[in-house]
């Protein structure tokens, strides 16, 4: 069922309650990574300027449903207010357009979709929006709960951005589309392949799965991360998608940032596989050429070790340089990738919600999306 937009909101005169996902780092009382602050602020602008007032609400790290002050959302005020530039109310309204309420974890009614919690922030607004992708896979009172509570709930332009770009990955992509999978586990992503296997016409895939998958097909895989009881699994999925390994390796003899370094095509033993090799970074970018449709889930290599980031940062700046292409980056590890590497604004769509996008992309339901309602 469609859903409204918060362009669809009668606002002026109005005040609106917002999930926003404020779950950023803090070190020292400041915040340390604005992305998501950032990514909040279109809808957040929208609102006030057609003459509302907003309500925020957010969580912030796992405090366990007591008051831990660690967590608290004071120093996020802060540094709303620097970007937006205007006032912002903590905790409770004293006459700002914006206020952020303290987090919400505070509180052991938020993870348990407690209605008692849902009814009392519910008061609020006239309205609810939700513009939190990256919590809206969870059944929370904040996300999901509290839209019983109002006649008109609606997505904000942040979760009307993710909804666009990976419902069109998964219903409508310009063809050739080809997905490129990456990070540590098969098992994260299996339902994401089988998924994907219906649609693209190529999967490209590196990372610590790669293991498992090349040690399906017998391939001698040394020390590297293989999830064995994840083999059979592995071979189905061989079989059902068209899937490209890597052919060479930047292999290391210990998981560290100062390891000894070689570049195999083969992994021996003792030695494990961090990156993928030179030779398969030219082969993915042969495959990626005529793309119209790449979507990106999960690095290729341990990109955080210096020695082992090529292959993540040859592929991220080539994706940067294709033209007529829809590129969408999916997973908190590629968004951090795309970021630290510098290309973050020239992909299509950068995805904010880790868990969120895998289930989105796994084709399930997501209950803080599922739960706007349009009672007219």
């Amino acid at each position: 069922m469609a859903k409204l937009s918060v362009r669809d909101l009668d606002l002026k005169g109005k005040r609106v309650l917002i999930r926003v996902d404020f779950n950023v780092p803090v070190k020292d009382g400041k915040v340390a990574d604005d992305t998501r602050i950032r990514a909040a602020l279109p809808t957040l602008k929208y609102i006030v300027e057609k003459g509302a007032k907003a309500v925020l609400v957010s969580h912030l790290g796992r405090p366990e449903g007591k008051v831990d002050l660690k967590y608290t959302l004071q120093p996020v005020a802060k540094r709303l207010s620097e970007l937006i530039g205007r006032p912002v109310d903590w905790a409770v309204p004293r006459g700002a357009d914006l206020v952020l309420l303290e987090n919400i974890r505070f509180d052991p009614g938020e993870e348990k979709n407690e209605e008692a919690l849902a009814k009392r922030i519910a008061v609020h607004g006239d309205y609810f929006v939700n513009d939190a992708f990256g919590t809206a896979h969870r059944a929370h009172a904040s996300t999901a709960g509290v839209t019983k509570f109002f006649r008109q709930s609606a997505m904000g332009f942040l979760i009307e951005k993710e909804v666009q770009y990976l419902g069109k990955v998964l219903t409508n992509p310009d063809k050739p589309f080809v997905a490129i999978m990456g990070g540590s586990k098969v098992s994260d992503k299996i339902l994401i392949l089988e998924q994907l296997a219906k649609k693209v016409d190529l999967i490209l895939v590196g990372g610590g799965m790669a293991y498992t998958l090349l040690k399906a097909q017998g391939r001698p895989v040394g020390a590297s991360k293989v999830e064995a009881d994840k083999l059979d699994v592995a071979k189905k999925v061989l079989t059902t998608a068209h899937i490209v390994l890597p052919v060479d390796h930047v292999i290391a003899d210990k998981f560290d940032a100062g390891a000894n370094t070689r570049i195999v095509d083969d992994v021996p033993e003792e030695w494990m596989g961090l990156d993928i090799g030179p030779k398969t970074i030219e082969l993915f970018k042969s495959q990626l050429k005529n793309a119209k449709t790449v979507l990106w889930n999960g690095p290729l290599g341990v990109f955080e070790f210096g020695p082992f980031s090529r292959g993540t940062r040859e592929i991220a700046e080539y994706l940067a340089g294709l033209k007529g292409v829809t590129t969408v980056v999916g997973g908190g590890d590629t968004a951090a990738a795309v970021e630290k590497f510098g290309v973050a604004e020239k992909m299509s769509h950068v995805s904010t919600g880790g868990g969120a996008s895998l289930e989105f992309l796994e084709g399930k339901e997501l209950p803080g999306i599922a739960a706007l309602t349009d009672k007219k």
